[in-house]
């Protein structure tokens, strides 16, 4: 990497970190970005994922993000694609991405950002809980998710399965489903005009609602 492109790089993350992280984290995210040099991009909504790390012989190692996150969930997705990028420069590009070294990593990344300086306390129990086994999509804990809502004014009007009555037809991630009988945590849910079926988290935010059966 270049002297000119470094420095190109660092103000470009500067730019885009001081908008969508807790002001508290800004100096250790950019101590990260120059500690593991790479390029950072936003992206709109994906609906597949958050965030991703990407890399290409003879060019220099990139981080995606989207930019609708919410600033704790942005700070997250962030430091977890980072420690892809310290995983992928100290051990090479045939780590196992989210095994043993990158949860490690993970852990040791997280570790300093793991107060209440930048956390709000509910977010931050469940992140600790979470950082004891980091799963490899946020999304997988329940717990961690529901307290990021909470912490997130913008989803408090967000419908999630377990609100739904059982025949209520529902899109989620552009694909239509009628619930069925809930467990636990999940709801057996059949996808329209198929026979697959599929169990649901009750915490899933759905897209669109139809009440009435059809």
């Amino acid at each position: 990497m270049t002297k000119a492109f470094f420095i190109f790089a660092r103000l470009s993350a500067f730019s885009i970190l001081q908008q969508y992280v807790p002001a508290p984290a800004l100096p250790y995210c950019l101590h990260l970005h120059e500690r593991y040099p790479f390029r950072l991009k936003l992206w709109q909504k994906r609906q597949t994922k958050v965030g991703d790390f990407s890399f290409r012989p003879g060019r220099p190692l990139q981080i995606t993000l989207n930019r609708d996150l919410h600033p704790f969930l942005f700070l997250m997705t962030y430091v977890h694609e980072v420690a892809h990028v310290a995983v992928h420069l100290q051990f090479g590009p045939r780590t196992e991405p989210h095994g043993v070294r990158w949860k490690k990593m993970f852990q040791d990344l997280m570790a300093p950002l793991l107060r209440e300086e930048v956390f709000p306390a509910d977010v931050l129990t469940a992140l600790q809980k979470h950082m004891t086994n980091p799963k490899a999509s946020t999304f997988a804990d329940s717990k961690l998710v529901n307290a990021l809502r909470q912490a997130d004014s913008r989803t408090h009007h967000d419908v999630q399965v377990s609100a739904l009555p059982e025949g209520a037809l529902f899109r989620l991630n552009g694909r239509w489903f009628r619930k069925g009988v809930s467990k636990r945590t999940r709801a057996v849910c059949q996808e329209v005009g198929k026979r697959s079926r599929y169990l649901v988290p009750l915490d899933a935010v759905i897209e669109e609602v139809q009440l009435s059966l059809l």
